[in-house]
């Protein structure tokens, strides 16, 4: 009798910064949300969140263009540097630097508990079962957690432990689904939706918003969105795409 094979569990890991600013080179992470779930049950098994204290830049071997600096700028480089903190991004998502002083864990820490968090999430063992990112315009959100793994010294556990390949450059990029392109592909041909917002996409779905632009609400509303739409998926009903068969030019080929 034939020994049956396991069935591998996939995992996802929902993820959303709030963030001092747009450019993750200078702004820094201000709160962040993770939750794991299941790809097979869609059940959410595992969740984190946290404020992120204040903290300064550091060196990251990125690469720096040279110019000239004023004495006292060379000063400030070789002291503490503070990532920007821009107020209009603090009021969006109504975080303040108080908050973050009084209630915010060490930046060092937060990637090490966002490591440790993957490595519990991963169900079963193989590089194909490593977790993979999801978030709404997650490529954002990405920058920001490479930012975070750099200023911590955890890239090699990083490439270690998320799905993903190493590009031309030889960089790591992690494997990720974005709501976003998704809800492009569900919505692309529906003249009223005009815009891929979360919380517009979650009203129409019927998906509960509560506090937009917190990060746990918003991993909450974006993987009950991707719920919704790999139930879709599954269960296909309604008008479907045709896709036309071409006839081929060559008869025969070579890959």
């Amino acid at each position: 009798m034939t020994p049956k094979t396991e069935q591998k569990v996939h995992v996802g890991i929902g993820m959303d910064f709030e963030t001092g600013g747009l450019d993750c080179r200078e702004c820094a992470c201000t709160q962040i949300a993770l939750q794991a779930v299941r790809f097979d049950t869609w059940q959410v098994f595992d969740h984190c969140q946290a404020y992120i204290a204040p903290y300064g830049k550091a060196d990251t071997g990125l690469p720096r263009r040279k110019v000239l600096r004023t004495r006292h700028e060379q000063a400030k480089e070789a002291g503490f540097v503070p990532m920007k903190y821009e107020q209009t991004a603090l009021d969006y998502s109504a975080i303040t630097m108080e908050m973050l002083r009084t209630q915010g864990v060490d930046m060092k820490t937060t990637a090490g508990e966002i490591i440790a968090f993957a490595k519990r999430s991963a169900l079963s063992k193989g590089n194909q079962c490593k977790p993979i990112l999801i978030g709404q315009n997650v490529t954002f959100d990405i920058g920001f957690l490479q930012q975070l793994m750099n200023y911590a010294g955890l890239v090699a556990e990083f490439e270690k432990t998320f799905a993903g390949t190493k590009d031309y450059y030889g960089n790591f990029q992690p494997h990720y689904i974005d709501t976003l392109t998704v809800g492009r592909l569900a919505f692309a041909a529906d003249p009223e939706v005009t815009s891929y917002k979360l919380e517009l996409i979650a009203s129409r779905l019927g998906v509960e918003l509560n506090d937009a632009h917190d990060a746990a609400a918003d991993v909450t509303a974006t993987l009950d969105i991707l719920g919704i739409y790999t139930s879709r998926l599954r269960h296909a009903s309604g008008e479907a795409i045709t896709i036309q068969t071409k006839e081929k030019t060559r008869k025969h080929f070579k890959i």
